[in-house]
């Protein structure tokens, strides 16, 4: 199966936000890993956020910083390493991203956690702290943003203590216009569906 969604994510190609949109739907709908009832919310309450305009805006405005690589890795590794709060982590839990994030999580029961990602898998926001600043190497990202053809990773059920529930991850590509520049991974809390 995971062939499967693979082929269909190298199929995508964006003309526009509801071909994507469409395309995401097969590929969770082809998921062995998502339940009916996952599936089904995936498409009712997470697709339509690709779209959301302060998610957009505040991951173009990340993006226009073009932070290399190598500087987002050093970020990562102080991020992994702290045993403190950092700035940096006080910031992405405290911005306008984090905080349409929360909105978002209040406005749709069923989702515990979410974080936006730009388009080298660095976090621009989020409600709860990620273990890494990084997602750029993990399937969550590389499935989602897809090397900007956008696509959908739905990771396996998995017990969260500090949630205390079943969570699964889904992550979704950002679209801006035509454009994906960059994706939200969603923590579904199983028992809320």
């Amino acid at each position: 199966m995971r062939f499967f969604i693979v082929l269909l994510l190298l199929s995508f190609s964006l003309s526009s936000p509801a071909d994507l949109k469409a395309d995401v739907t097969k590929a969770v709908n082809a998921s062995d890993k998502a339940s009916d009832k996952v599936k089904a919310f995936v498409v009712k309450s997470l697709l339509p956020l690709m779209t959301n305009k302060v998610f957009i805006d505040e991951t173009n405005k990340q993006n226009s910083l073009k932070i290399s690589l190598d500087e987002i890795k050093k970020i990562d590794k102080e991020w992994q390493a702290a045993e403190d709060f950092l700035p940096i982590q006080e910031k992405l839990t405290g911005n306008a991203c984090a905080d349409e994030i929360n909105k978002v999580i209040k406005s749709i029961p069923g989702i515990k956690e979410a974080f936006v990602m730009d388009n080298q898998g660095a976090v621009v926001g989020e409600n709860d702290l990620t273990s890494d600043y990084w997602q750029g190497d993990e399937d969550k990202w590389q499935n989602s943003y897809n090397g900007g053809k956008g696509g959908i990773d739905v990771g396996k059920i998995k017990f969260d203590k500090s949630a205390n529930s079943q969570l699964q991850q889904v992550s979704i590509p950002l679209v801006d216009g035509e454009k994906v520049i960059g994706a939200i991974t969603f923590g579904i809390d199983i028992s809320k569906l």
